[in-house]
């Protein structure tokens, strides 16, 4: 079993920043890639951004993509959601998510999920 656990998230005005966290305990010695996922009131579960677990592959949702980075220390069970340039859009549950394998943006492809933290942008 995996645990995560996210956090970061705040109320931040248009234009800004927030670094979200993601941390792990458990059975860390498997390799996982983790991605971050949003969740936007009265909407579907979203990809937003996928890291592999060297670090080497990263890919990014359309729109989000220049804007937000992902990022992972594996030492500390970490990955990080860099965001900036926020948008009101932005605004949403963001959760990270952890699989051994499976396409990256089908949230059913993915075995342990966070509990969320809540990003809001005012415009």
């Amino acid at each position: 079993q995996v645990q995560l656990v996210e956090s970061g998230g705040g109320l931040v005005q248009a234009g800004g920043s927030l670094r979200l966290s993601c941390v792990a305990s458990g059975r860390t010695s498997i390799s996982y890639t983790t991605s971050w996922f949003r969740q936007a009131p009265g909407k579907e579960r979203e990809f937003v951004a996928v890291v592999s677990w060297s670090g080497g592959v990263k890919l990014y949702a359309d729109s989000v993509k220049g804007r937000f980075t992902i990022s992972r220390d594996t030492a500390k069970n970490t990955v990080y959601l860099q965001m900036n340039s926020l948008k009101p859009e932005d605004t949403a549950v963001y959760y990270c998510a952890a699989q051994t394998s499976g396409s990256v943006d089908d949230t059913n492809s993915y075995d342990y999920w966070g509990q969320g933290t809540q990003v809001t942008v005012s415009s």
